[in-house]
């Protein structure tokens, strides 16, 4: 390894280590670790805070128009390919099934270009996920059968890029000239788009859907016992906690939900970049619901421990919401950016450290990027008809966040249209760097 890797590698240790509380290379990997060395795409989910280190020690850089003419807006944070899907606005309160982002444990006030170029950065790393596992480099449980099946070529993945652009820039000129379009969602899909089958699978797992008792996340998780409706067993997935402290959280976390809780658990390993973080299944429903037919009165609440958003470390004067506890934070850009926000969200101080208080949708549903991109025919339009829906819910998110004007949408929709080829050339680059940041923890571990 040359001294420039062992630099590297010292970075990477370093920004894990200050998030995570765990070094890699030392020591068994925890679980995020070993998902993130899974592959390079898990390793850039996991890793936001190397991105946004990069960004501000120069190793990776936005175009100027992006940084000297956009005003700041509230941005995801995260922004990748994975952390899009379908949800039903108002939470599990609603019935509305819309496609839009749908993790914003990082979101914050910010750049919309981190938002852009971390999303393309992804789109190069899916494609690259999608060869591996054709190739065999890589694993998924996502994809039973991958006999005859093929990734998008260069040229494909390089025209997705330019249209995830296109169509960002286009819905900023839209809103630009009617405001009134900042309150369209995305929430059909015509026969023919990669979207469309996960669609009519989010509204068969929603109230009053085919499938809402087996497939919805509260009846995939959820049974009719002597006991009344309690959490499966799931061993590896769900922890049953002892009297003392089930009682403890059913007091403290009982004034912020609508009904009774029913159950407790823990829930583990979920996610990739918060997979470390505590968090807690809750119940909620009648008191003495028993039965299968009472779960559409019912939902789920997770509470989960909140951490500083990823851009916040390196990036913490752009504006004073960002000084906010984290989970208020999280809280305020959600309730700002969605069309109609979750019923069901608040932040809770507890055990001296900040919880997310949210619902669990029932119809939530997305697609990992190998299947977004792995097809017998038509790859390439597959990945570019799941981006261009993309990039129009996020130029969507961001213009909610100011409605005072259009100031925004004018001067990101020109940055944009003058930026696109220099922020798609870095957003490539940096995939290869990532490619290698991967390969580098992936030696740490070896080391140990």
């Amino acid at each position: 390894m040359t001294q420039i890797d062992k630099d590297r590698a010292d970075r990477i240790a370093h920004e894990l280590h200050r998030v995570d509380g765990a070094r890699p290379g030392v020591g068994e990997p925890d679980r995020k670790h070993a998902k993130m060395a899974a592959d390079p795409f898990h390793f850039f989910r996991g890793s936001a805070q190397l991105f946004y280190a990069d960004l501000k020690e120069g190793t990776l850089s936005l175009p100027g128009p992006l940084v000297e003419t956009v005003t700041p807006t509230a941005v995801i944070g995260d922004c990748h390919m994975a952390n899009f899907g379908f949800m039903t606005e108002k939470g599990s309160h609603g019935s509305t099934i819309i496609f839009a982002p749908d993790d914003f444990d990082d979101a914050c006030i910010g750049t919309a270009g981190w938002d852009l170029l971390r999303f393309l950065v992804s789109i190069f790393l899916a494609v690259d996920l999608s060869r591996g596992v054709v190739e065999g480099r890589y694993a998924t449980e996502e994809v039973d059968d991958l006999s005859g099946l093929k990734a998008p070529s260069e040229a494909e993945t390089l025209e997705a890029a330019h249209a995830f652009l296109k169509r960002y820039r286009k819905t900023s000129r839209k809103i630009s000239r009617d405001p009134g379009k900042r309150r369209e969602v995305l929430s059909s899909f015509p026969r023919h788009h990669v979207l469309c089958p996960t669609m009519k699978k989010a509204r068969k797992r929603a109230i009053g859907g085919k499938k809402f008792e087996t497939k919805s996340k509260l009846g995939k998780a959820v049974e009719a016992t002597s006991e009344g409706l309690r959490f499966r067993n799931r061993p590896g997935r769900y922890k049953r906690l002892d009297a003392a402290m089930a009682a403890q959280i059913r007091s403290v976390f009982r004034p912020y939900v609508d009904d009774e809780i029913l159950d407790i658990v823990e829930r583990l390993g979920a996610g990739t970049g918060s997979v470390n973080v505590d968090r807690y299944y809750l119940l909620v429903g009648p008191k003495g619901a028993s039965t299968v037919a009472e779960l559409p009165m019912c939902h789920l609440v997770e509470v989960k421990q909140q951490r500083t958003a990823a851009p916040l470390a390196h990036f913490p004067d752009i504006d004073p919401r960002n000084t906010l506890e984290p989970a208020h934070l999280t809280v305020a850009v959600q309730q700002l950016v969605q069309r109609e926000p979750d019923l069901l969200l608040d932040e809770v101080t507890w055990q001296g450290v900040q919880w997310l208080v949210r619902s669990r949708h029932h119809a939530k549903v997305s697609l990992e990027p190998e299947e977004v991109c792995l097809a017998r025919k038509h790859s390439g339009r597959r990945l570019r008809q799941y981006v261009e829906a993309c990039g129009e819910a996020l130029a969507l998110t961001h213009a909610r966040a100011d409605t005072r004007s259009t100031r925004f949408e004018v001067a990101v929709a020109a940055a944009v249209g003058q930026s696109a080829e220099a922020l798609i050339e870095t957003a490539e680059a940096y995939a290869g760097r990532t490619l290698a940041d991967w390969g580098l923890l992936n030696h740490l571990h070896q080391a140990e």
